[in-house]
């Protein structure tokens, strides 16, 4: 076995503890492996090792990933993320090859990612982001915008709106993440009684994925964890 492979089943069975701990279904959390930055070969290294979803968050980069292993016709049942902040000029190189889009926290964005996904493509599955911990820093949209944001991807015929994503403050505070993760969770619960497609909260990463699953999280971003530490070279 090799070590991503580990690193996997490490991350699973801390997945199944605090779901256990939480009084939750396991089955109602899914993994995203958070690939960004990552050789292509730790992808399919991953794949190997079972795993399906992998969150990308550099456009360009992703795309190359993405077309490489079609041209290899390798890993056809991956199931792509874009996770990061999102340029408009960046939008149709994500709306033509990803199945899910969880950044999406401006109307302009919303109208693009809809009009430049293909026709032959099933809707993109959107999650909204909100900067729930309120730092300038960090991209996402205000708790005020999102009903106004959901309704416009609701409206979107090539757009399928899910849920919600956040990156709540990163602190050793755990009083302060859970008093944002249980603000997320409560808007995620409003949004999900207006819109019975809605069943993502993305929350969660290798730090505190055990807090985001008490607080509801479906979904948790992990990288570190299973690839080792962020390459920035």
């Amino acid at each position: 076995m090799n070590q991503i492979a580990e690193h996997l089943l490490q991350v699973k069975e801390r997945i199944v503890q605090a779901a256990s701990r939480a009084g939750r279904s396991r089955d109602h959390i899914q993994l995203l492996a958070v690939s960004k930055t990552k050789p292509l070969e730790a992808v399919c290294e991953a794949y190997a090792a079972g795993q399906r979803r992998f969150g990308e968050s550099y456009a360009q980069e992703a795309a190359t990933k993405i077309d490489t292993l079609r041209e290899q016709g390798a890993c056809a049942d991956i199931e792509w993320h874009f996770i990061g902040p999102l340029q408009s000029n960046k939008s149709k190189l994500v709306a033509e090859r990803f199945d899910w889009v969880q950044s999406v926290d401006r109307e302009k964005l919303i109208e693009r990612l809809n009009n430049q996904r293909p026709s032959g493509l099933a809707p993109l599955n959107v999650c909204l982001q909100i900067n729930i911990s309120g730092e300038s820093s960090k991209s996402g949209t205000s708790e005020q915008e999102i009903f106004r944001l959901a309704e416009l991807v609701s409206r979107c015929e090539r757009l399928r709106l899910r849920g919600l994503m956040a990156i709540p403050e990163h602190t050793s505070d755990e009083a302060v993440l859970a008093a944002q993760m249980v603000r997320m969770q409560t808007l995620f619960t409003e949004l999900a009684q207006q819109y019975p497609g809605v069943d993502t909260l993305s929350m969660g990463m290798t730090e505190d994925l055990e807090l985001a699953i008490g607080h509801g999280s479906t979904m948790v971003r992990i990288g570190t964890a299973i690839f080792g530490a962020r390459d920035y070279s």
